[in-house]
């Protein structure tokens, strides 16, 4: 089971997800690492030096190195391949599609500075449709995990299980959420906090924001749930109506256009089965910038307190 922890950070991110699979690879020698040039960014070295064999640098070729990464798949091999999160949606779609998705391979596909996280890389790195784009691979299954301990659940995880992946991953520092040793669930929320006056649902670095504006709503005397829907695809259908239900009003935070997104899956989850009032907290229809994150924060309308408000404009429509 997942536990909460009150611990203000993590490690970087990418370490945590280098030293799993240096881990993993000691144990299975199919396990396989691909990269279009960022093995500094991702922090990928010591897996080269531990591995030489299995890390290849696909160039700046996204589109190549996915359909590598399928090629190794069908022959046996456990590829994950990673690039930026606006490269793996955006230029890897035809190959990920067809020669991993049609063909059902076993493809780990990883995008890293997911939306604003793209920071001083601006508006052309800002991958906030990834999650939008990719969701339309017959099968993948798509995981935002929050923090160093989901991250290497999911790693371990999806290395287990066969099938097509898209983790979407920070790749430095995340607040910290769950304690070490928490255990996951593809396709299901973990509620972090129970409420009944409304449920905050979001994703990666959205959870901690959320969990600051449940504490903002109970200084208002509002109860708020908070829910890691981590799986945005398959997503978990029973958890949604499940709050729904209880609750009478939903709020979606997530760092990605909230038209193609968490937000849009959880819409069609109420749409087609509980109608309830739902607010939805993220990028509108524009493009990225650059900006340090208290600014992206501000300026997207994403922070603890715009959460918060979204919250009670929507607990009003019920």
């Amino acid at each position: 089971m997942a536990a909460l922890t009150n611990k203000e950070e993590s490690i970087e991110m990418r370490k945590v997800y280098c030293e799993t699979m240096i881990q993993l690879a000691q144990k299975n020698p199919a396990i396989v690492a691909l990269d279009c040039d960022l093995m500094g960014p991702i922090g990928m070295g010591p897996f080269q030096k531990a591995f030489p064999e299995r890390m290849i640098d696909c160039g700046i070729m996204e589109g190549n190195m996915a359909g590598v990464a399928a090629g190794m798949s069908a022959r046996g091999c456990i590829p994950f391949a990673h690039t930026f999160s606006c490269f793996q949606s955006r230029k890897c779609i035809d190959q990920l599609f067809l020669s991993a998705g049609f063909a059902d391979l076993n493809v780990k596909a990883v995008g890293s500075d997911p939306g604003i996280l793209a920071l001083y890389n601006g508006a052309s790195h800002m991958g906030l449709e990834d999650m939008g784009i990719l969701k339309n691979i017959p099968g993948m299954t798509l995981v935002e995990p929050c923090d160093a301990v989901q991250l290497k659940w999911t790693v371990e995880n999806a290395a287990e299980t066969y099938g097509n992946f898209y983790i979407r991953m920070n790749r430095k520092n995340a607040e910290t959420v769950y304690e070490e040793g928490s255990v996951f669930e593809f396709g299901k929320g973990n509620v972090l906090r129970d409420g009944k006056d409304v449920t905050l649902i979001a994703a990666g670095m959205m959870v901690k924001e959320t969990l600051k504006a449940a504490a903002i709503l109970e200084a208002e005397g509002i109860d708020a749930a908070v829910i890691d829907l981590f799986t945005w695809k398959p997503v978990d259908e029973d958890l949604i109506i499940s709050y729904a239900e209880k609750t009478g009003a939903l709020v979606t935070a997530e760092n990605h256009r909230i038209d193609s997104g968490l937000g849009s899956a959880v819409a069609g989850v109420l749409a087609d089965k509980c109608p309830t009032p739902l607010g939805r907290i993220g990028v509108a229809d524009v493009y990225g910038e650059v900006g340090v994150l208290p600014y992206l924060l501000t300026r997207f309308k994403m922070t603890p307190e715009d959460i918060a408000q979204k919250a009670k404009e929507t607990i009003r429509r019920k």
